[in-house]
């Protein structure tokens, strides 16, 4: 599959985080779609099928757990992919992410040389 032919779904509340996000996203000609809130997530996720879903843990209102958990009970949604992203790193809470059924972890800030690359193993390309 080609970048081009990605979609991701950045779930993040914060306008810096989510420009990087999108910008390392774009620079390797991957398009995403961005989603401010899990609510609005939801909302998106019920039209639109992605490559791949990027969720920040500390979100405002439904956090990226409850989030989690959610698109878990949905069967369409079962083989994509998602992604926590925090900038509240622990090795605990990389175990727990793990644990509770996100594909992979990330902490903030991100590494922009090894960010996609990871991303593109975690899709399969």
């Amino acid at each position: 599959m080609k970048a081009s032919d990605w979609k991701v779904l950045v779930v993040e509340d914060e306008s810096d985080s989510m420009e990087l996000v999108q910008g390392l996203l774009a620079h390797h000609g991957i398009p995403s779609i961005e989603a401010r809130t899990g609510e609005e997530a939801l909302k998106i996720l019920r039209s639109q099928m992605p490559t791949l879903i990027l969720i920040d843990l500390a979100l405002p209102g439904m956090d990226g757990w409850t989030l989690l958990k959610r698109i878990r009970q949905n069967e369409a949604l079962a083989n994509v992919p998602r992604v926590a992203i925090t900038a509240y790193h622990t090795a605990e809470l990389a175990a727990r992410a793990i644990d509770e059924g996100f594909d992979a972890y990330f902490a903030k800030p991100l590494d922009a040389t090894s960010f996609v690359r990871e991303l593109q193993t975690i899709v399969g390309v």
